[in-house]
């Protein structure tokens, strides 16, 4: 029997050569090569996608710890405070409710506290050296003693009235009422109409109440020297929380029963929540300013890729001489696409934590950031890596061997 001697032909050869196969551990080391030998190019190709993600989570991080601060504020006011006022008469008559109002309302059984306004109409100044004309944009209150109580306000320097103080010529300043009037505590005395009035005490910020912090509170009794004809113009109310609708409904019958369209009844936690939604509606367009700097990211990351490609063809060229077949030479490119993104992504997300946390910090919030917004702007630095990488990646695995080899 004879032997053949014969030497194998080429592609018999290549049928018994098998591709060696990259581990996950060996596409990270390539995908983590640019940052060693290029890091410069790799930082600031990782730049623009740190950026996107950054804004992403700032635009989001912001509103949602806005809305726990507000959801903080509502615990401590209460959500359950109704404000009944009267509306404007014929023939511009000045508005008032009925002097009997009050104890109209407190027969309400939901009702746990009630406590009525009144605009006196008198205006307060400074020193009586200022004309009357200037009023600074206050208002001059009769106010109940039970005021506080009914809207969760505390005093933030000195007393409110009581029943000593409010028989005689002495006032309580609302928080902007006492900046105007630059005034800061108790013992100082303001002029209301022709009649000087001592301050007793300056009260805390009222966000469900801002007509009171406008205002120079007086008592009932005392307000009589100002020409006060007992009628009250506003009427708060608090309730019991699953009876607040149904109190609503039945309050301006119950303040005017002979008029009860000559009542509007407001919530003021609504006003407030509609004020920080407004505040928040231009979250949308930074939100779009995130997509257009994750898209100029991408394409900074694409450009870098594609030129690494033009670079390194002898690398490309070698690796196929070697072995390597056409997957490998996508994969290897694509991982370093993707590593490149997600590194920029978790720099992002850190920066977008620090900026959201300071932002808070600065403005008294707890730092709120959902999680599922972080993970999602991870997702997205991986999808991003994924559509900058497959061109080049592509690309790369088209070049020949002969034809890299030869590259210049």
């Amino acid at each position: 029997m004879s032997v053949s001697t014969r030497p194998r032909t080429e592609a018999a050869a290549s049928r018994d050569v098998t591709p060696a196969r990259l581990t996950p551990a060996d596409l990270l080391l390539l995908g983590l090569s640019p940052l060693r030998t290029r890091p410069m190019r790799a930082v600031l190709s990782a730049l623009g996608i740190s950026i996107g993600i950054a804004t992403l989570v700032v635009v989001t991080g912001i509103p949602a710890s806005s809305r726990a601060a507000l959801m903080e504020e509502f615990a401590a006011l209460g959500t359950n405070l109704l404000r009944a006022e009267a509306a404007t008469g014929m023939n511009d008559e000045p508005a008032s409710l009925p002097p009997e109002s009050v104890a109209m309302v407190e027969r309400i059984g939901p009702a746990s506290a009630v406590s009525a306004v009144a605009n006196t109409h008198a205006v307060v100044r400074r020193s009586d050296r200022i004309p009357g004309s200037e009023t600074s944009g206050l208002t001059v209150l009769a106010t109940g003693l039970t005021l506080l109580d009914t809207l969760n306000g505390h005093v933030r320097s000195g007393v409110f009235l009581n029943e000593a103080t409010a028989r005689f010529p002495a006032v309580v300043l609302g928080d902007v009422a006492a900046a105007r009037l630059g005034i800061t505590g108790p013992d100082a005395q303001v002029r209301i109409n022709d009649t000087w009035f001592t301050v007793v005490g300056v009260l805390a910020p009222l966000p469900l109440a801002p007509e009171v912090e406008r205002s120079a509170l007086v008592g009932w009794e005392a307000a009589k020297v100002l020409g006060f004809d007992q009628r009250p113009t506003v009427l708060y109310l608090r309730a019991d929380e699953p009876a607040i609708d149904d109190v609503r409904a039945v309050l301006p019958q119950t303040i005017h029963p002979q008029q009860p369209a000559r009542v509007r009844v407001s919530r003021p936690s609504d006003a407030l929540t509609a004020k920080r939604l407004t505040e928040n509606t231009f979250s949308a367009l930074v939100l779009g300013l995130a997509g257009v700097a994750l898209l100029v990211g991408g394409i900074g990351v694409a450009n870098t890729m594609v030129i690494s490609v033009l670079e390194r063809k002898r690398e490309i060229g070698l690796r196929r001489a070697l072995g390597a077949h056409r997957g490998q030479i996508r994969t290897q490119f694509l991982t370093e696409s993707v590593v490149l993104c997600v590194l920029g992504g978790v720099a992002g997300v850190v920066l977008g934590l620090a900026g959201t946390a300071a932002y808070a910090y600065a403005h008294g919030w707890p730092a709120v950031v959902p999680v599922e917004v972080v993970l999602a702007g991870l997702g997205a630095a991986v999808v991003t890596g994924v559509v900058a990488g497959v061109y080049p990646a592509v690309r790369a695995s088209r070049l020949t061997p002969t034809e890299a080899l030869a590259a210049p």
